[in-house]
């Protein structure tokens, strides 16, 4: 993937998450393509919107046809009052308002040739085969990327013709292979060795280069090399015998390598097809035993209609190759792809809707009533869905949800909840929102762009968090109101979390989740499948952290270098600034305060001042003496107490691998990383301040000529472990008494400080400016190859690359889901999840599993099922509770508990068993946990454990009624 550097010819901030799966390099090409858009019903305004969030040059929209009523159930830009006007011109302005940047008009006359050599790429949706077949010969003839999509109901296909010689520049989505260089032999073959801590998959013949090497520096890049893993797994790289010598650090870096394709062009498919004539004739005799009657009438009945998750799946995936065709990014389709959800019909054997049932009504819907029939159509509408999350997965199921009418009648309704707002770099892929909106709650805006989009869906926006804090929103009350709930979040504990109040509640779940053109939708409902289960390696990975005293003193990698930047940015100009605050509203004996902690953020944020600033000068001579402070005295202390040559008891070297032997920094204003941090530091102590900061580095260059050098700074202890950190944090000398009460004295008047919250999507701040450059020097230290600014970004701000594509694709699978949870119920076999990898080509759906049986005596349940036991009147007690479960599901009870509160145990003295059982079960939960019910709470949750239960059995829970 290319570097991602600032360039003055992209909007970073806009494409920011694009970026990150497309790269510089491909972004450019496609801000640079001009793309002709013919067929404007669903499909077309799906390849329309994708492209033009995605900011292709300009795009030409071309479909004089008059807008009729079957378009209104899958194309986004149409309403009532276009009916009769061209679908090109009614739409043109509504895709131009999701991105300025792109340039759309219309084409109102015939496609002739002329007007097909103006463009790279030209796109056909709803065309005669006639007409497809004209187009793509002339296209492949002058070298014009040419694609055919459609479909009919539930069906639906794309062909691509790139041309007989196509060189796609990066085939795949993954990252070149990078690892840390630990030494390098100067020789012929020369021998490269990697560092311990990383396992490269590097194989034999790679093409690589090299960067950030101390020494041999003729490598540095150079020309791709091809490498020879050896047995050991150290790397021959080619005679380095006349370089220099290696001295330390650097990075050997995977170049990919171009691959070719060739298309052939429509008409030869059509010959090719021909040619079978004869064969065909041949089985001619046998052709009415071979055919399947049935499925050639569903397929027919089915391919009357137009449907909105046909058109956002098909339509995702014909733009996603449009941005190969113009980028050479990713492995375009091998020419063809079908695709159809004949699943979404009824089963086997079960009656199709009626002729009747499924003729035009004149409304909005007659697309889709087409296929599954006004009952079906009734039925949706007295829905009530409640959608969590209003991103970019969000916006593209809440727009399924208004076109197909979810909610949009009756008792219906769908609720959105999203706590966040909206900033510019949502506006690539959450096309709901506008410039206009920014700062905005996201899901306020996305219920009105929903209601402008259909007036009849019944829409309410909540802007509280769905989380254990807020149960008396979204509790029992609530859910009983929810007939299903749809899932757009963007991590694997918030899923999991939405995924349990499912099961609590009984509620089917839609689920989808996207990481750039990798994406994946689910669907589990009640007694029928598996519940949801996030992935245990991705979701311990949300929660990862590294040991402090790793990232403070003994750093490996750069996501170490990385941490300890952030750690930084959080101490100086966050946390500390808290501390200041809340010990001037409130002044504390040290008795109250965490004296360690706050001693350690106090200390660096006085640094050489030892006063509070005044001037931006001030501020330059604290970030002077903190840069000190970080890349040169702490350095030399670290070395003074661990040197270079020190050795263990065992004879192994202290600074043996994975551990990195630092190096001090000498400070160069010439250097651009050392005057970057000086600058961003100075300015975010100023901002902190309330004093005016400075962007001109020629300024502070000479002012840098003219300060001393600052005197070595106090240093905060060093420990090899974080168990070792931990129990000197626990003690407090009166000497750290002392520094505590003069560090404290400093902020004791004047006025409160601004603590600065990190912020990854604002690059003028100096957030990220002091991010990156405090993690690049700390890499220089230690010798490990620094991150480029936008890894930096990306690792800091657990940024997740995103491209609208994958999000399109991966709601309209959700949207065919819908269908059949909200149909009549049906068997495991007729749902699906599914898997793409639009990159590679790559589309699987499959059956979820169903969900396990658990049995214990005469008990059988699965994770759906739970054990239900009414309050009574007047209410039972805890020993009414143990009997009813005795007598009713022959459970002895060993423990009850609620929540990890213990409310009852056969291990208690016979004494305390006895206080507890006369108690009503209310009063011992309320008695024991200080338990108070929210209003509407209509059930209580209580855990079990029997006398006899297998250790790996999880008995239901007990839902006691109130």
């Amino acid at each position: 993937m290319d570097v991602l550097e600032p360039s003055s010819l992209l909007d970073e901030e806009l494409y920011s998450r694009q970026l990150y799966v497309l790269g510089v390099a491909a972004m450019q090409r496609i801000q640079g393509a001009k793309v002709l858009l013919s067929g404007l019903r669903g499909l077309g305004a799906e390849v329309a919107k994708n492209l033009v969030l995605m900011g292709v040059g300009s795009l030409t929209l071309h479909d004089p046809h008059p807008t009729c009523w079957s378009d209104l159930a899958s194309q986004l830009f149409l309403s009532e009052k276009d009916l009769g006007q061209s679908r090109a011109e009614a739409s043109r302005e509504f895709v131009a308002q999701l991105n300025r940047a792109v340039q759309v008009c219309v084409h109102t006359g015939a496609i002739t040739e002329d007007l097909l050599l103006n463009f790279q790429v030209v796109v056909l949706t709803g065309s005669e085969l006639k007409e497809q077949l004209r187009v793509g010969t002339f296209c492949h003839q002058y070298g014009i990327y040419f694609l055919v999509a459609d479909t009919r109901g539930l069906v639906g296909q794309l062909f691509c013709d790139f041309g007989e010689d196509f060189t796609v520049q990066d085939p795949t989505e993954a990252e070149p292979l990078t690892a840390t260089i630990q030494d390098i032999s100067q020789g012929s073959p020369g021998i490269l060795t990697l560092r311990e801590t990383d396992n490269s998959n590097f194989c034999d013949g790679d093409l690589v280069t090299f960067s950030g090497i101390e020494g041999m520096v003729e490598l540095n890049g150079c020309a791709p090399r091809p490498i020879h893993v050896r047995e050991d797994g150290t790397l021959e790289i080619g005679d380095t015998m006349t370089f220099s010598r290696y001295q330390r650090g650097g990075a050997i870096i995977e170049v990919k390598r171009p691959k070719t394709v060739s298309h052939g062009d429509a008409e030869a498919v059509v010959c090719l097809a021909r040619a079978l004539g004869p064969l065909q004739r041949a089985q001619e005799e046998t052709l009415e035993e071979q055919l399947d009657e049935a499925l050639v009438r569903t397929v027919a009945l089915s391919s009357a209609g137009d449907l909105s998750p046909m058109a956002a799946m098909l339509g995702a995936v014909a733009a996603q190759e449009v941005l190969k065709a113009i980028s050479g990014k990713f492995m375009p389709l091998d020419q063809w792809l079908y695709f159809d959800a004949l699943d979404c019909l009824p089963e086997a054997g079960e009656p199709l809707p009626s002729p009747e049932d499924c003729a035009p009504r004149c409304c909005r819907y007659d697309g889709q009533i087409a296929v599954f029939g006004a009952g079906f159509q009734e039925k949706l509408s007295h829905q009530h869905y409640f959608l969590v999350g209003t991103g970019a997965i969000g916006c593209e199921l809440l727009k399924g949800f208004a076109l197909v009418g979810l909610g949009a009648g009756g008792s219906g309704g769908v609720t959105v909840a999203d706590m966040d707002h909206i900033e510019r770099s949502n506006l690539s892929r959450q096309f709901l929102f506008r410039p206009k909106d920014i700062g905005r709650p996201k899901a306020e805006v996305a219920a009105e762009a929903a209601r402008c989009m259909n007036p009849d869906l019944q829409v309410t926006p909540l802007t509280h968090p769905l989380g254990p804090t807020t149960e008396h929103i979204y509790g029992d009350s609530f859910f009983s109101r929810v007939d299903g709930v749809a899932a757009a979040l963007d991590s694997f504990q918030a899923r999991s979390y939405v995924a349990a109040r499912c099961i609590h509640f009984l509620k089917p779940l839609l689920e989808a989740g996207t990481q750039g053109t990798w994406g994946s939708a689910a669907v589990f409902v009640p007694y029928v499948t598996k519940p949801y289960r996030a992935p245990t390696e991705a979701a311990a990975s949300e929660d990862a952290s590294y040991p402090v005293c790793t990232v403070r003193h003994f750093p490996s990698t750069v996501e170490h270098t990385l941490q300890w930047a952030r750690d930084e940015f959080e101490g100086l100009f966050r946390l500390s600034a808290e501390a200041i605050n809340c010990y001037q509203q409130a002044p504390t004996s040290l008795a109250d305060m965490d004296g360690p902690q706050t001693l350690s953020l106090l200390q660096p944020v006085l640094g050489v001042l030892r006063v509070r600033p005044q001037t931006w000068r001030d501020c330059v001579v604290w970030a002077f003496g903190h840069w000190h402070l970080c890349f040169h005295d702490s350095i030399m202390e670290l070395l003074r107490r661990f040197p270079p040559e020190k050795v263990l008891e065992d004879g192994t070297p202290f600074w043996s691998s994975p551990k990195q032997c630092p190096q001090p920094l000498k400070f160069d204003a010439s250097q651009d990383m050392h005057l970057l941090y000086v600058l961003a530091a100075a300015n975010l102590y100023g901002q902190m301040h309330g004093l005016p900061g400075s962007q001109d580095q020629t300024a502070l260059r000479e002012l840098l000529k003219l300060l001393p050098l600052p005197r070595p700074q106090h240093q905060a202890p060093i420990f090899t472990s974080d168990l070792e950190l931990a129990q000197a944090s626990a003690e407090f000398r009166p000497e750290q008494s002392k520094e505590l009460n003069e560090a404290l004295e400093v902020w004791s008047v004047g006025p409160p400080l601004k603590p600065l919250l990190f912020d990854k999507d604002n690059d003028s701040n100096f957030h990220v400016d002091f991010m990156v450059a405090a993690a690049t020097l700390r890499a220089q230290n230690y010798g490990i190859p620094p991150a480029t600014r936008a890894q930096s970004k990306r690792i800091v701000g657990r940024i997740v690359p995103a491209i609208a594509t994958t999000t399109a694709a991966v709601a309209g699978l959700v949207g065919l889901e819908l269908y059949k949870v909200v149909g009549e119920p049906r068997p495991l076999s007729a749902f699906r999840h599914s898997y793409l990898h639009l990159a590679e080509n790559y589309l699987s759906r499959w059956v979820p599993g169903a969900p396990a049986i658990q049995t214990f005596h005469q008990l059988a349940w699965t994770c759906w099922d739970r054990l239900k036991v009414p309050a009574g009147h007047p209410e039972r007690t805890l020993e009414s509770l143990l009997a009813h479960l005795q007598e009713e599901h022959g459970l002895q009870v060993r423990m009850l508990l609620h929540g990890p509160a213990l409310l009852y145990s056969t291990g208690w003295s016979p004494d305390k068993q006895a206080q507890r059982l006369p108690l009503r079960v209310t009063e011992l939960v309320t008695q024991v946990t200080g338990w108070v019910p929210n209003s509407g709470q209509r059930v209580l949750v209580l855990e079990l454990s029997c006398e006899g239960e297998e250790e790996d059995t999880t008995l239901p829970p007990v839902h006691y009624e109130l």
